[in-house]
């Protein structure tokens, strides 16, 4: 695509872009002359300003693309690295005659590599090692202010550089990361993020003096001072939030009209406290700042963007405007039409975009009228083919959507039923039906044929649509999930004759309460104040339909079940707006600490007696690891405290607390593995072994009341399993699980292991609601704002994202770890077959994962958008996530024993 080149006679004939990465809109426009008193000053005498709306997600990467490239960058690029890019863009750096750009390496080198000219964008940045958390930030703005007065001085003395820079349309680009940096660390509503902004302030009025001295005050540098996203009040970014999308942008120099006080537009309650209300405020999107950047300075458009050129920021005459808007209306319609064609090659049933099959006739129009000087009519007939043309090219960009959602959509659903199907034909839900007669598993030949004719026939359509070869891998899922599952079709037959033999009424019943469960699940994932009521009815109201002599036998249990409950109901009620308490990390590493300790006390070291040593020993032994954990603990707690006490007095990490967290990281990972290997240990003694183990890092990791989350929510965990193995127990089998026969009715042992029952799908569903509440208990996992870069500090703080990403992810799964060990013993004292219950929730999670597919949105707010896209990931991720939860389970538990519920009976019938 050839880039439209401008007719205008360019105003400037320099840029400089400033950005403030991580600059909130209301935090440097709120009426305080101290805090940016230059720029204030420029908001009310030089320049136009407004606020420029980011897009999700909010990160540094897409949002500088869409500031200098003028497009939104797919949403999986931010996963792909900060510093090179998945493909090659145009930029307003890669039209300009030169950039130099300062800063950052996080940034700076995407544009420099994706340039035509490799020489063409020059960098000059610190060292990734001067972004540290731990000491005030804007020491990064000073080297970069500090460099652009050196780079001008240098300019003075060689006559080659100052012929480049005197050459026209050049950009300067200053990348500050100062804010980003404080904001993380100390919060946008910290001293340290509003002197930063001062500190902004004071540098950008000295380096602008420097710059216009140099040109002799021409008057030809137009200046853009904006930020690629914002700040929530928890010191991250990432999601929808108005705080994070919501971003400053001025605008003055050549080129850039003056404050105008004529008529006042635009204010809302955002800024109703700046004391800016007779001056216009200009609101854009972001990509449309790239489009402003090349019109100052006479620059072809980007040739991807779909930025639309905001008039109201030119100091030009109609008729220029006019000309600057018909040109980048050209521009996008370019985009389109390649779009068009493209598409009209690989259809075999192409339907063209409607509104724009007359675009000659349009784009004539235009010429004609501008020509004519009919302005105003140009202007709104330009605006009348921007819109037809970005709804072009969304047109195109979803014209495969029904046909690929419908695919999608088989694709999950086949999941389930064959996943279900895998679990009948290892006899697990068709207990009853054994014995009956065969189950036929015979492949019917027709089946065979129909699949070979459906794949060669969306082979060939995907073929001659030139598909990627995602999609390939998208239709060859349901294709193979639903023939294999019509095989199987006298299975299902079987499966059904099975349930009816169970009652017709308590089946449906029972299925149709495990689907309520899951959509309730899906609901938490929007309202996480959900999972509150749902752990009071587990703590209060599920005792209830137990038998009156179990409600008594075991009434100390079912008290600590329902306070455990009800003390772990209150976390998904807190706001996840927590701010920094170490004294509630201390209370939870406390109460940690006497939990291990009264396990120390009373969990038994083996299972069975007739293990090393006598009965009695066996009894009596306490467990080393138990108390060398204790006291791993409690140094987990006093680095924790000061550590943060050194931050917050800005003296740094020390060495030997940051040596003891990695340290206390690796004994956490180590000593489960090893202790591990040790057979016939109790089942109690090795998940208070785990619980401890994860405890220390979760302590060093946390920075608010996140460890008494851990606390309650194992205690829970505990109390659960404590139930299930005493209904195991003590109710009556019929009662119990509807695939084993009653031991009290028959005289006989029961089996060595059952098969799944109807009953089961209570088990799967609590954990299920088990797996929301550790999703949910302390944050929300669905928006990346919900987890602070705080909680590492402990153990680094030079920005590395991929390792401070890794340690949050860590903390993230310790929860989960726990949980599935719980799910691993759980189903061994239920003598199920070793991960049938596994096997059950992962054949029905995906009703979750469809649910959120048809939820995801392309349109509304972006705190929207990006929620519902974050759901489905998430959602999408399920199934991975839990086999890699049941492996490590699995390791984990080893070979734990547990009372054998056989021999209990056995006893007890004598």
């Amino acid at each position: 695509m050839t880039p439209i080149q401008p007719q205008n006679v360019a105003p400037a004939k320099r840029m400089v872009l400033v950005v403030a990465d991580g600059l909130r809109a209301d935090k440097l426009f709120e009426n305080r002359l101290e805090r940016a008193p230059y720029l204030r000053d420029v908001v009310l005498h030089q320049g136009t300003w407004g606020v420029s709306h980011t897009r999700v997600p909010t990160e540094s990467r897409p949002g500088h693309v869409a500031l200098i490239a003028g497009f939104y960058e797919d949403v999986s690029a931010v996963t792909k690295g900060w510093k090179m890019n998945p493909v090659n863009f145009d930029s307003v750096f890669n039209q300009s005659t030169h950039t130099w750009s300062f800063g950052s390496p996080d940034i700076l080198p995407m544009f420099a590599e994706g340039a035509s000219d490799p020489n063409k964008v020059e960098t000059i940045m610190y060292p990734a090692e001067s972004e540290d958390f731990s000491a005030d930030a804007s020491k990064l703005d000073t080297w970069v202010f500090e460099k652009l007065l050196d780079f001008f001085k240098e300019a003075e003395r060689n006559s080659t550089l100052k012929s480049m820079l005197r050459r026209d349309g050049i950009v300067i680009f200053l990348h500050l990361l100062g804010l980003d940096t404080n904001g993380h660390a100390f919060r946008p509503y910290s001293e340290e993020y509003l002197r930063n902004i001062r500190l902004v302030d004071d540098g950008l009025k000295e380096v602008i003096q420097v710059i216009d001295k140099f040109y002799g005050n021409d008057g030809k540098t137009a200046h853009i001072f904006t930020a690629d996203h914002g700040m929530s009040n928890r010191g991250n970014h990432g999601d929808g939030h108005p705080d994070n999308t919501q971003t400053p942008l001025i605008a003055w120099g050549a080129g850039v009209a003056k404050p105008e006080r004529k008529v006042v537009t635009g204010h809302d309650q955002l800024s109703a406290t700046w004391d800016l209300h007779d001056l216009r405020r200009l609101d854009v999107e972001q990509a449309d700042i790239a489009p402003l950047m090349s019109s100052l300075i006479g620059l072809p458009y980007p040739v991807n963007s779909v930025g639309v050129i905001p008039l109201s920021y030119l100091a030009a005459s109609d008729h220029e405007k006019a000309i600057a808007l018909a040109e980048n209306a050209k521009q996008i319609l370019a985009q389109f039409l390649i779009k068009s064609e493209s598409k009209r090659r690989s259809e075999p049933f192409f339907k063209p975009f409607e509104p724009l099959k007359e675009h000659r006739e349009l784009v004539a129009a235009v010429d004609a009228m501008i020509a004519q000087e009919r302005i105003e009519e140009a202007t709104a007939t330009s605006r009348e083919l921007i819109d037809k043309c970005i709804q072009g090219l969304r047109y195109f960009q979803t014209y495969d959507w029904l046909f690929l959602r419908s695919v999608i959509a088989l694709g999950y659903a086949g999941w389930v039923a064959y996943s279900t199907l895998f679990m009948i034909r290892g006899d697990v839900l068709n207990e009853s039906s054994k014995g009956k007669r065969p189950v036929s598993l015979t492949p019917a030949n027709s089946v065979y044929a129909t699949s070979i004719l459906v794949s060669l026939g969306l082979g060939t359509l995907l073929y001659q649509k030139e598909s990627p070869l995602l999609y390939y891998i998208y239709a060859a899922f349901p294709i193979f999930f639903w023939s294999e599952t019509i095989k199987q079709r006298a299975l299902v037959a079987d499966s059904v004759a099975g349930l009816r033999s169970r009652g017709t009424t308590k089946s449906v019943a029972a299925i149709a309460a495990y689907a309520l469960v899951l959509e309730l699940l899906v609901y938490s994932y929007f309202r996480r104040e959900v999972l509150a009521p749902s752990l009071w009815f587990l703590g209060l109201v599920w005792p209830w339909t137990f038998p009156a002599g179990f409600r008594q036998k075991h009434f100390v249990l079912l008290v600590l079940w329902a306070g455990s409950c009800l003390a772990t109901s209150v976390f998904p009620l807190l706001p996840v707006e927590k701010g920094d308490s170490v004294l509630l990390v201390a209370a939870g590493g406390i109460v940690i600490l006497i939990s291990g300790l009264y396990g120390w006390l009373k969990v038994p070291y083996y299972a069975d007696a007739n293990l090393p040593g006598s009965a009695d020993a066996s009894r009596n032994r306490r467990s080393s690891k138990i108390l060398g954990l204790e006291i791993v603990i409690a140094a987990s707690i006093m680095v924790t405290v000061d550590t943060t006490y050194r931050l917050q007095a800005k003296s740094g990490l020390p060495l030997l607390n940051q040596t003891i967290s990695w340290a206390i990281l690796a004994i956490a990972i180590a000593i489960p593995i090893l202790d591990g290997v040790h057979k016939g240990q109790h089942f109690l003694r090795r998940l208070v072994i785990i619980y401890l183990s994860f405890a220390p890092v979760f302590v060093l990791l946390s920075i608010s009341y996140e460890v008494l989350f851990y606390a309650c929510f194992s205690m829970t965990l505990l109390c659960w399993l404590l139930v299930e193995k005493a209904l195991a127990e003590d109710v009556d089998d019929a009662v119990y699980s509807e695939g084993s026969v009653s031991v009290r009715a028959t005289g006989k042992e029961p089996p060595s292991n059952r098969s799944l029952g109807l009953s089961d799908l209570r088990i799967a569903g609590t954990f299920l609601l088990f797996i929301n509440v550790a999703f949910f208990g302390t944050g929300n996992i669905a928006s990346v704002s919900s987890f602070s870069l705080e909680s590492v500090y402990r153990f680094t703080t030079v920005f590395n994202p991929f390792l401070m990403g890794a340690l949050l992810i860590f903390k993230i799964l310790i929860p989960f770890f726990l949980l599935s060990s719980i799910f691993t013993v759980l189903g061994r004292i239920l003598r199920l077959p070793p991960f049938s219950l596994f096997c059950l929730v992962l054949s029905t999670t995906d009703i979750m994962t469809l649910n959120f597919f048809f939820l995801v949105k392309d349109y509304g707010s972006w705190l929207e958008i990006g929620t519902t896209i974050s759901h489905f990931v998430i959602a999408s991720a399920f199934i991975v996530f839990q086999i890699v939860l049941f492996g490590v389970s699995y390791g984990l538990v080893g070979g734990v024993l547990v009372p054998d519920v056989k021999r209990v009976r056995g006893k007890k019938d004598k």
